[in-house]
């Protein structure tokens, strides 16, 4: 089944592990995994590499950071274990690492290993169970949005995390660096993105105060219970999880969110299916939000656009990387035109004045 998690792939070439180096390093620290070590590949990331590492009957998950990288502070490992490694104490959908290292003597790069969580992901297109279960979809919506309001509201100074990030100035410097990291990272002139660039940088809002964030909440980096779809197992890849403007999160959520009536272009690159009948609308999200977290949402347009403008400064960062012969992924050859068109989705969204589709 294309949607299922435990789905894995021979390594792509030029992202192969060294496994004696890696065995050696994993006999030294877990004797349990002194068997010859098979390493394949989860295939459907776009960042982060991730693998997973078997010794006999044992099973890993291995993260590290892409090859030919140029945003280091996007991929560092060491932040990410410590992330986890206080996070899943408090919160158990988070994925509990076991082991860091720093040396990249051993896979080339810092990287960190953690338990192997299992579920349903739901990526571009529903699994066939799913596809006939309209109500099933609405209360799964209804768990994905509750479950960002509990995330968005965890005691960060119980779960050791209250020095995660600066929280003060978040919308700011989230605007300064996104453009500047698009400058970085651009390709060809796209005069849209900049605009885009121009107008949430005259346009934020007040801060509306800070909390634990994602950074890429979506339905692809949640593991659901295949015995109960609507119940959340599982949150992954916390690469990007800092202390800020929990709106700002949730506008990168909802950036992801297509829904019928929206251009055919922006439906075709979706995140996930998100347009099939029983998924709530963006506007339903926003309500379902604001009722679950109490917090106000009369700026949702601002947030909405912010993430979309982020979403295509990410996948342009990945597109440079293909485009400079930093990666051989033929996945990221077309991901130029995917940011051009996440930029007229924001441009669209700010001339309409709304997040509902045209």
């Amino acid at each position: 089944m294309a949607a299922d998690p435990n789905h894995t792939a021979p390594v792509r070439a030029g992202e192969e592990l060294d496994l004696a180096r890696l065995g050696d390093f994993l006999r030294e620290r877990l004797p349990e995994f002194a068997a010859a070590l098979e390493v394949e590949q989860f295939p459907s990331g776009h960042s982060n590499l991730t693998y997973l590492v078997r010794s006999g009957t044992g099973e890993l998950v291995l993260r590290r950071p892409p090859f030919g990288t140029k945003v280091k502070s996007a991929h560092d490992m060491g932040r990410e274990y410590r992330v986890l490694s206080r996070l899943s104490k408090v919160y158990p959908k988070a994925p509990r690492p076991l082991l860091y290292c720093e040396d990249p003597a051993v896979v080339g790069a810092p990287f960190y290993l953690m338990e192997r969580l299992r579920g349903i992901v739901i990526r571009k297109d529903l699994p066939p169970e799913l596809a006939a279960a309209p109500e099933t979809l609405r209360r799964l919506s209804e768990s994905f949005i509750e479950n960002l309001a509990l995330l968005h509201g965890l005691e960060v100074r119980s779960c050791g995390l209250d020095d995660l990030g600066k929280p003060e100035g978040y919308v700011a410097r989230q605007i300064e660096g996104w453009t500047r990291r698009w400058q970085d990272a651009q390709t060809e002139a796209v005069p849209g993105i900049d605009q885009l660039a121009a107008w949430l940088a005259g346009h934020a809002p007040p801060e509306s105060g800070a909390s634990l964030i994602h950074n890429d909440y979506k339905l692809d980096n949640l593991l659901l219970d295949p015995e109960d779809p609507t119940r959340i197992v599982g949150v992954l890849d916390w690469e990007m999880a800092t202390l800020g403007d929990p709106l700002m999160d949730f506008g990168t959520t909802l950036s992801y969110w297509v829904e019928p009536g929206d251009p055919p272009e922006f439906l075709a690159l979706r995140f996930a299916p998100t347009a099939r009948p029983g998924f709530l609308s963006r506007a339903q999200l926003v309500e379902h939000y604001a009722r679950a977290s109490g917090r106000d949402l009369s700026n949702v347009l601002y947030y909405y656009v912010y993430g979309l403008f982020k979403v295509a400064v990410v996948v342009q960062q990945i597109y440079y990387r293909w485009v400079h012969g930093l990666t051989r992924d033929e996945r990221f050859s077309i991901l130029g035109e995917t940011a051009k068109a996440l930029g007229r989705q924001a441009a669209e969204a700010v001339e309409a004045g709304s997040i509902a589709p045209p």
